[in-house]
């Protein structure tokens, strides 16, 4: 995966064969954890959400993203990326007593140039598009709610709205977040 400065990154990955990544709430809090520890120094979160099977981020990628670590060659943030799948997978396979991977093979990371709020809507709205709530204030696993409550603690929301001109009102963001988005941009996306 190589990532360039100055770009929007949609990356995500799901458990093999689609199966279950995470199995208890202690599980998303450790992959959130991993998420402000290994990716968030790396470059700005603006989007996350984690689903049973799956994951979603999507980041802005800047200098300190890319810088190569000398002794293997590799951009830091495909490191970290690496590190964050590796070790948690090494939790969850001592928590379930179980063997071998949990992740596909590769993370997915797509450059989105004109569809950033796209990207950030369907990313809160994949809970609910897969029915596991009614609203998107009601799943714990994503951003939507720091960005609601404007807690930064895990995206860069500052940056974000400057960037992607997100709305600073909570209610305003409420009803941009809740609108619909067309398939036919969601096909760009994922």
């Amino acid at each position: 995966m190589r990532f360039y400065p100055d770009n929007f990154y949609h990356i995500y990955n799901r458990g093999i064969n689609q199966q279950q990544i995470f199995f208890q709430q202690r599980n998303y809090e450790f992959f959130v954890s991993k998420i402000v520890s290994e990716i968030k120094p790396t470059c700005e979160i603006i989007a996350y959400c984690l689903m049973p099977n799956h994951f979603h981020l999507l980041i802005y990628v800047n200098a300190k993203s890319i810088g190569l670590n000398e002794i293997q060659n590799q951009q830091v943030l495909t490191r970290k990326l690496g590190t964050l799948q590796s070790s948690y997978t090494q939790a969850i396979n001592k928590q379930e007593n179980r063997t071998g991977s949990l992740f596909q093979q590769k993370c997915k990371a797509k450059i989105i140039e004109n569809s950033i709020n796209t990207c950030f809507h369907y990313i809160h709205q994949n809970p609910l598009k897969a029915k596991l709530v009614t609203k998107l204030e009601e799943w714990e696993y994503s951003s939507f709610k720091n960005y609601f409550n404007n807690n930064d603690r895990i995206c860069s929301l500052s940056l974000a709205r400057e960037l992607i001109g997100l709305e600073n009102n909570p209610h305003q963001f409420y009803k941009e977040s809740n609108s619909l988005i067309e398939d036919v941009y969601l096909q760009k996306i994922i």
